[in-house]
């Protein structure tokens, strides 16, 4: 909605500010929605279900309704939402919309503009209604930056936790002969070790525990190949207190036993 001319906004008469009743609920409609509706809620809680979809809401929640879309709400009766909606449509084709949820971060011009907007179609000044849909336009270009700044954001966090990903990996080869757990390492990384176990296996394509006997197995080929080391030297370097368990892995890993490759 970037390059939408406000010229091909219509407006609908449904809109408004309003504080829920302490009973109110949104029923399922009997058709979906045939229009857009800007849905923001300034505070209270409660819960929206779009598509089949809940989304718990508080003050910055904001909903972007578009045509065909199926919607409910409740709210918490001890906490009370306000909101705003406003309908309108659009008569030319969009090829980038807003996403249909979002907290709105920057609060204090997003509701300055539904302000303005609730205010103008009330009091119906002169310009009422061309102002009215280039505030429509404004308010779609704040959905916009916001997704925007949301999927940098995404990328920065992605890039950072890949970034993290390898420097444990790294790590453990670097140190092949240390205990490494699970949890040592999650705490390495400063994340929480069921997510950090499944994003090290999605990056690196192994498990933690896989990964640690490869990066020992591989120090061990080493050890017996250039140092001379005897295969129950390499196999205590490398942590093995039991030379028949080291024996099994190395094969398992290698395909071969310890004294072959020494």
């Amino acid at each position: 909605m970037l390059n939408i001319n406000p010229d091909h906004v219509v407006l609908k008469p449904a809109f408004a500010t309003i504080q829920c009743e302490p009973n109110w609920e949104w029923k399922k409609r009997e058709q979906p929605f045939a229009n857009y509706d800007l849905f923001y809620i300034w505070s209270g809680e409660g819960t929206v279900v779009l598509n089949r979809r809940p989304y718990n809401v508080q003050k910055g929640s904001c909903f972007l309704f578009k045509p065909g879309d199926e919607t409910t709400a409740t709210q918490n009766s001890q906490n009370a939402l306000t909101l705003t909606y406003i309908h309108f449509d659009v008569t030319e084709f969009i090829q980038t919309v807003p996403q249909s949820y979002r907290i709105i971060q920057n609060t204090l011009n997003f509701e300055s503009l539904l302000t303005r907007y609730v205010r103008l179609l009330l009091e119906k000044p002169f310009g009422a209604e061309v102002e009215a849909k280039l505030i429509i336009k404004e308010l779609m270009i704040h959905l916009l930056r916001e997704d925007l700044q949301e999927e940098k954001q995404l990328v920065d966090v992605s890039n950072r936790l890949l970034e993290t990903i390898r420097e444990i990996a790294n790590y453990i080869r670097q140190h092949p002969s240390r205990e490494h757990s699970i949890e040592n390492l999650a705490a390495r990384a400063n994340l929480s070790p069921r997510y950090f176990s499944k994003k090290f296996k999605q990056i690196i394509g192994q498990t933690v525990r896989s990964y640690i006997i490869q990066a020992r197995i591989e120090r061990a080929e080493h050890l017996l190949y250039y140092t001379g080391m005897t295969v129950t030297e390499a196999a205590k370097t490398l942590g093995y207190s039991d030379l028949h368990f080291f024996s099994r892995q190395f094969k398992q890993y290698t395909g071969k036993n310890p004294s072959e490759i020494r």
